[in-house]
């Protein structure tokens, strides 16, 4: 019989659960959740983010549960939405930021994710909302590999004031890294010069496309992974409804190419950040990124087989 773990905490309500996924106010062993964290507040320069979990959940029954990359369709598979949590009722960004993360941690921490084999897909939000989930994978993976698919760095100590800024999340990861974990970066094209040496210096980015595929193939087939990304990985011709565009970024069939290798590997978790919907009045952002969650899921379902 299944372990189950009643969730501590009222979710933001009401909310539409992604489709073809159930509503859930407890955790079960061996299944896959959505959880959505729509938090702005840190963002400098465009905002709208925290409209994006709803956004996603709203488009997500207009494409197809089926995926032809991967021969796998979402009707085959028993998926929850947790709905939205929740941002407290103060005004000031850093509270509602801690607020959100506290009734993360609240229903989280009681459940070991290794052993019951639970996985969580949090839908942004801005990329500071990746904290609560990357920290809990990492105390229960003293193995992860965590793969950073950003236009940016995120490598900075804070910004504009805020110490969990969306331009920080990689750096606020690191502090709570292990002697096991491991860090792989690819698609960042933007960031400080610091950020740059920092990253050579360690050799956790990767410059091209192959090289990064390649990392990745190169992992243990046990060997935890979390996939942390921020749609401005995407080139903005291809998805301009994000927060922080930059030109040069990559196509969705490079994203297919590493979905395939995922699928193969211990892919036990990720995040999937910064779309805005209002940004893109035609809705081809949203549909862009709904397919991407779609494959995710896929794959994080595919990998109990």
């Amino acid at each position: 019989m299944a372990n189950t773990f009643p969730v501590p905490v009222t979710l933001d309500e009401p909310v539409r659960a992604y489709f073809g996924a159930d509503l859930a106010t407890e955790i079960q062993s061996n299944k896959t959740y959505i959880i959505g964290f729509g938090f702005d507040g840190t963002a400098c320069f465009r905002k709208g983010t925290r409209y994006g979990p709803n956004g996603l959940r709203s488009i997500s029954e207009d494409i197809e549960s089926y995926s032809p990359y991967l021969d796998a369709d979402l009707e085959d598979h028993e998926f929850f939405d947790l709905g939205n949590l929740q941002l407290g009722e103060s005004t000031d960004v850093e509270t509602q930021w801690q607020y959100a993360n506290d009734d993360f941690n609240r229903i989280f921490d009681p459940v070991d994710l290794s052993a019951e084999q639970v996985k969580v897909l949090t839908l942004g939000g801005e990329h500071s909302i990746s904290y609560a989930p990357i920290v809990k994978y990492l105390k229960q993976y003293p193995d992860l590999v965590l793969l950073h698919l950003d236009a940016h760095a995120d490598l900075r100590d804070g910004f504009t004031g805020y110490h969990y800024s969306h331009a920080s999340i990689i750096r606020r990861a690191l502090d709570h890294f292990g002697p096991g974990h491991q860090l792989i970066q690819y698609g960042i094209r933007s960031g400080t010069r610091e950020e740059y040496q920092y990253m050579r210096e360690h050799g956790t980015v990767r410059t091209s496309r192959k090289d990064f595929l390649e990392s990745v193939a190169a992992i243990p087939a046990d060997r935890p992974i979390y996939l942390t990304l921020d749609l401005d990985y995407f080139d903005p011709s291809f998805l301009p409804g994000t927060g922080t565009p930059e030109p040069g970024g990559e196509d969705f069939h490079s994203f297919v190419s590493l979905i395939k290798l995922l699928r193969e590997r211990n892919f036990v978790g990720c995040d999937v950040v910064e779309l805005s919907p209002q940004i893109d009045p035609t809705g081809n952002s949203d549909v862009f990124a709904a397919k991407i969650v779609r494959e995710l899921l896929l794959t994080m379902e595919e990998g109990r087989k």
